[in-house]
């Protein structure tokens, strides 16, 4: 049976897979919802999108996606509080940064009502894949690519946008111990690190692999001209307390404008810790580790929220961070998902209900 919802058609699966999710042990990323969101560009415009049984996707070889890259996403989450009202967190931050990267990579950008009206479809349609135990949430996935055809280096003319959705339990990442990277850049002045493109990633693989193979899970990554400066903590922003101080890098053509970057930043305001967006060396950062005034470092993006740091390497020596009683970590970490769940003030405006 088909229906409409803010001109968003809607086409419901004819069976349902939930039965068979064990909710108690979902895994980040890898069981998937009902349904998806499904919308073409074509012949100069975006078609009305469609909310479509969740199902394999048929290109063609000389679908540009697959020669040229043009592949942009987000990443978002979808709540239910205890009264199981749905929530999401700053969408609008993500439907501005999807255009923003779409822009980067020549993708045509989407109008706003086709991304919030066509979430709010797919989340009403498949509401009772949201989880509503504690930690866990339901992973949105909105992301464009290139299906226009041609081996011809250029813009493709068609593109396909899809929203899809994976319930998950809550994130844990562990102990982590990271190498800052000196040989390898993610990213150069005038590039693309700014944009949530898929070949950023991509090119993040290889030397995680090599500082896997050292013993540690992740990279730090530095500047490319001189590996001088701290800049991302593998896939996401990087945050280090030195003293009472909290520190991340300014934003740029290499460093992604991320969403709990930016709450982290005006929470911790908010609550009188002091900040300070700026550039910061790796230099300093080993010196505080020697002279015992490095306190913290965690990595902030939407998956984990807030992932603290153990310990880092650099050039030959690992730095271990002091066991403190109570971190920043961990106090920004619960004040962001209280907020995101509905358990507390949100004094900000950043959550959305659907």
């Amino acid at each position: 049976m088909n229906a409409i919802i803010n001109d968003i058609e809607i086409i419901k699966a004819k069976t349902t897979k939930i039965n068979e999710v064990d909710f108690d042990n979902l895994k980040f990323g890898q069981v998937f919802s009902d349904h998806m969101l499904e919308c073409n560009y074509k012949n100069g415009a975006w078609e009305v999108p469609k909310v479509v049984p969740y199902h394999a996707i048929t290109l063609d070889p000389s679908a540009k996606i697959f020669h040229y890259g043009q592949s942009v996403f987000e990443g978002m989450k979808a709540y239910k509080d205890a009264n199981n009202e749905v929530w999401l967190f700053r969408p609008l931050e993500n439907f501005k940064r999807l255009n923003i990267s779409s822009k980067r990579l020549a993708i045509p950008e989407l109008p706003e009502a086709y991304f919030m009206d066509g979430l709010k479809a797919l989340l009403e349609v498949d509401k009772d894949w949201i989880p509503n135990k504690e930690g866990s949430s339901l992973y949105i996935r909105p992301f464009v690519f290139a299906t226009g055809k041609g081996f011809h280096a250029s813009p493709a003319d068609e593109y396909k946008f899809i929203i899809s959705t994976a319930p998950s339990g809550a994130y844990f990442a562990g102990k982590v111990k990271v190498l800052i990277e000196q040989t390898y850049s993610r990213s150069a002045n005038g590039g693309v690190g700014y944009a949530k493109a898929g070949g950023n990633y991509a090119g993040q693989f290889y030397p995680t692999q090599l500082a896997v193979e050292k013993g540690y899970q992740q990279v730090i990554w530095t500047d490319d001209t001189n590996h001088e400066y701290i800049e991302e903590a593998g896939a996401m922003n990087i945050f280090i307390r030195i003293n009472d101080t909290l520190i991340t890098g300014p934003t740029s053509d290499r460093i992604l404008d991320g969403i709990t970057r930016k709450s982290i930043i005006d929470l911790a305001k908010s609550e009188n810790i002091p900040v300070e967006v700026r550039k910061i060396s790796v230099k300093e950062v080993v010196e505080a580790a020697k002279n015992g005034s490095l306190k913290e470092m965690f990595g902030a993006g939407t998956a984990a929220v807030i992932s603290p740091i153990d310990g880092f390497g650099y050039q030959g020596t690992d730095y271990d961070l002091p066991k403190l009683d109570k971190t920043y970590a961990e106090y920004l970490k619960k004040r962001i998902t209280d907020i995101q769940t509905n358990k507390s003030e949100d004094p900000f405006g950043w959550r959305y209900k659907v």
